[in-house]
Protein backbone atom coordinates (compact mmCIF):
# COMPACT_ATOMS: atom_id res chain seq x y z
CA UNK A 1 0.00 0.00 0.00
CA UNK A 2 1.03 3.58 -0.59
CA UNK A 3 2.25 5.00 2.70
CA UNK A 4 1.25 8.53 1.75
CA UNK A 5 -2.01 7.54 0.01
CA UNK A 6 -3.23 5.63 3.07
CA UNK A 7 -2.88 8.54 5.49
CA UNK A 8 -6.16 10.37 6.18
CA UNK A 9 -6.29 14.13 5.56
CA UNK A 10 -7.52 16.02 8.62
CA UNK A 11 -10.00 18.78 7.81
CA UNK A 12 -9.39 21.76 10.13
CA UNK A 13 -12.26 23.83 11.54
CA UNK A 14 -13.68 26.34 9.06
CA UNK A 15 -12.79 24.22 6.01
CA UNK A 16 -15.31 22.34 3.88
CA UNK A 17 -14.42 19.65 1.35
CA UNK A 18 -16.97 18.64 -1.32
CA UNK A 19 -16.55 15.81 -3.81
CA UNK A 20 -18.77 16.10 -6.91
CA UNK A 21 -19.10 13.66 -9.81
CA UNK A 22 -15.96 12.86 -11.84
CA UNK A 23 -13.95 13.45 -8.62
CA UNK A 24 -14.22 17.24 -8.79
CA UNK A 25 -12.99 18.30 -5.36
CA UNK A 26 -13.85 21.74 -3.98
CA UNK A 27 -12.11 22.96 -0.83
CA UNK A 28 -13.41 26.13 0.85
CA UNK A 29 -11.51 27.80 3.66
CA UNK A 30 -10.76 31.14 5.32
CA UNK A 31 -8.28 32.18 2.58
CA UNK A 32 -10.43 31.22 -0.43
CA UNK A 33 -11.74 28.37 -2.55
CA UNK A 34 -9.82 25.86 -4.66
CA UNK A 35 -11.26 23.37 -7.15
CA UNK A 36 -9.56 20.54 -8.95
CA UNK A 37 -10.61 17.53 -11.01
CA UNK A 38 -8.71 14.52 -9.72
CA UNK A 39 -8.19 11.11 -11.41
CA UNK A 40 -11.62 9.45 -11.79
CA UNK A 41 -10.32 6.00 -10.78
CA UNK A 42 -9.53 7.07 -7.20
CA UNK A 43 -12.21 6.78 -4.53
CA UNK A 44 -12.40 9.92 -2.37
CA UNK A 45 -14.57 9.76 0.75
CA UNK A 46 -15.24 12.53 3.26
CA UNK A 47 -15.85 10.91 6.66
CA UNK A 48 -16.50 13.32 9.50
CA UNK A 49 -13.46 15.58 9.87
CA UNK A 50 -11.17 13.68 7.49
CA UNK A 51 -10.78 12.71 3.86
CA UNK A 52 -9.78 9.18 2.87
CA UNK A 53 -8.39 8.23 -0.57
CA UNK A 54 -8.44 4.61 -1.74
CA UNK A 55 -7.49 2.90 -5.00
CA UNK A 56 -9.47 0.24 -6.86
CA UNK A 57 -6.60 -2.19 -7.60
CA UNK A 58 -2.83 -2.59 -7.40
CA UNK A 59 -1.85 -1.74 -10.97
CA UNK A 60 1.30 0.38 -11.22
CA UNK A 61 -0.69 3.37 -12.57
CA UNK A 62 -3.19 3.17 -9.69
CA UNK A 63 -0.40 2.97 -7.13
CA UNK A 64 1.24 6.12 -8.48
CA UNK A 65 -2.08 8.00 -8.67
CA UNK A 66 -2.97 7.03 -5.08
CA UNK A 67 -0.26 9.06 -3.34
CA UNK A 68 -0.56 11.89 -5.86
CA UNK A 69 -4.31 12.29 -5.33
CA UNK A 70 -3.93 12.38 -1.54
CA UNK A 71 -1.10 14.94 -1.72
CA UNK A 72 -3.04 17.20 -4.12
CA UNK A 73 -6.07 17.26 -1.77
CA UNK A 74 -3.80 17.88 1.24
CA UNK A 75 -2.10 20.79 -0.57
CA UNK A 76 -5.52 22.29 -1.28
CA UNK A 77 -6.49 22.03 2.42
CA UNK A 78 -3.17 23.58 3.54
CA UNK A 79 -3.51 26.29 0.88
CA UNK A 80 -6.95 27.52 2.01
CA UNK A 81 -5.89 27.53 5.69
CA UNK A 82 -2.25 28.76 5.74
CA UNK A 83 -1.41 29.50 2.11
CA UNK A 84 1.96 28.94 0.44
CA UNK A 85 4.92 31.23 -0.09
CA UNK A 86 8.27 31.11 -1.85
CA UNK A 87 11.17 33.48 -1.16
CA UNK A 88 13.48 34.66 -3.91
CA UNK A 89 16.71 36.63 -3.49
CA UNK A 90 18.06 39.06 -6.07
CA UNK A 91 21.88 39.12 -5.91
CA UNK A 92 24.22 41.33 -7.93
CA UNK A 93 25.47 44.90 -8.15
CA UNK A 94 22.68 47.13 -9.46
CA UNK A 95 20.15 44.26 -9.50
CA UNK A 96 16.96 45.28 -7.73
CA UNK A 97 13.23 44.74 -7.60
CA UNK A 98 10.47 47.33 -7.29
CA UNK A 99 6.71 46.98 -6.96
CA UNK A 100 3.95 49.34 -8.06
CA UNK A 101 0.39 48.06 -7.84
CA UNK A 102 0.32 44.59 -9.36
CA UNK A 103 3.46 45.11 -11.47
CA UNK A 104 6.83 43.80 -10.30
CA UNK A 105 9.72 45.64 -12.01
CA UNK A 106 13.11 43.93 -12.03
CA UNK A 107 16.40 45.64 -12.91
CA UNK A 108 18.66 42.74 -13.86
CA UNK A 109 21.48 44.24 -15.87
CA UNK A 110 19.60 44.19 -19.16
CA UNK A 111 19.17 47.32 -21.27
CA UNK A 112 15.52 47.44 -20.19
CA UNK A 113 13.65 46.81 -16.93
CA UNK A 114 11.77 43.50 -16.82
CA UNK A 115 8.12 43.93 -15.84
CA UNK A 116 5.95 41.10 -14.55
CA UNK A 117 2.27 41.33 -13.58
CA UNK A 118 0.98 39.22 -10.68
CA UNK A 119 -1.27 36.42 -12.01
CA UNK A 120 -4.77 35.85 -10.63
CA UNK A 121 -4.65 34.62 -7.02
CA UNK A 122 -0.91 35.30 -6.60
CA UNK A 123 0.62 38.20 -4.69
CA UNK A 124 4.25 39.32 -4.66
CA UNK A 125 5.63 41.20 -1.68
CA UNK A 126 9.02 42.93 -1.48
CA UNK A 127 11.18 42.68 1.63
CA UNK A 128 13.79 45.39 1.08
CA UNK A 129 15.08 45.78 -2.48
CA UNK A 130 16.38 42.28 -3.02
CA UNK A 131 13.95 39.78 -1.45
CA UNK A 132 10.75 38.86 -3.31
CA UNK A 133 8.08 36.78 -1.54
CA UNK A 134 5.51 35.06 -3.77
CA UNK A 135 2.31 34.21 -1.85
CA UNK A 136 -0.91 32.41 -2.76
CA UNK A 137 -3.27 29.56 -1.88
CA UNK A 138 -2.48 27.34 -4.90
CA UNK A 139 0.89 25.62 -4.40
CA UNK A 140 1.28 24.91 -8.11
CA UNK A 141 0.71 28.53 -9.18
CA UNK A 142 3.03 29.90 -6.47
CA UNK A 143 5.83 27.56 -7.55
CA UNK A 144 5.25 28.29 -11.23
CA UNK A 145 5.32 32.09 -10.86
CA UNK A 146 8.39 31.91 -8.61
CA UNK A 147 10.12 29.79 -11.29
CA UNK A 148 9.15 32.32 -13.99
CA UNK A 149 10.65 35.18 -11.94
CA UNK A 150 13.84 33.15 -11.38
CA UNK A 151 14.07 32.41 -15.13
CA UNK A 152 14.43 36.13 -15.92
CA UNK A 153 18.04 35.92 -14.66
CA UNK A 154 19.20 32.57 -13.31
CA UNK A 155 22.08 32.57 -10.81
CA UNK A 156 25.46 32.10 -12.45
CA UNK A 157 28.19 29.95 -10.85
CA UNK A 158 31.12 32.43 -10.91
CA UNK A 159 29.90 35.47 -8.97
CA UNK A 160 26.49 34.17 -7.85
CA UNK A 161 24.63 37.03 -9.56
CA UNK A 162 20.99 36.51 -10.50
CA UNK A 163 17.71 35.50 -8.87
CA UNK A 164 17.79 32.43 -6.63
CA UNK A 165 15.43 30.76 -4.19
CA UNK A 166 16.21 31.67 -0.56
CA UNK A 167 16.93 28.02 0.31
CA UNK A 168 18.90 27.28 -2.87
CA UNK A 169 22.67 26.85 -2.80
CA UNK A 170 24.65 27.79 -5.88
CA UNK A 171 27.61 25.60 -6.71
CA UNK A 172 30.39 28.10 -7.17
CA UNK A 173 33.16 27.70 -9.72
CA UNK A 174 36.67 29.11 -9.70
CA UNK A 175 37.32 31.61 -12.48
CA UNK A 176 40.15 31.57 -14.98
CA UNK A 177 43.74 31.82 -13.75
CA UNK A 178 46.41 33.71 -15.65
CA UNK A 179 49.44 32.14 -17.45
CA UNK A 180 52.65 31.71 -15.52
Amino acid sequence: MSRIGRMPIAIPAGVTVDVAENNKVTVKGPKGTLERVLPAEMEIKVEGAEVQVSRPNDLKKMKSLHGLTRTLINNMVVGVTQGFEKKLEVNGVGYRAAKSGKVLTLSLGYSHPVEMTDPEGIETVLDGQNIIIVKGIDKEKVGQFAAEIRDKRRPEPYKGKGIKYADETIRRKVGKTGKK
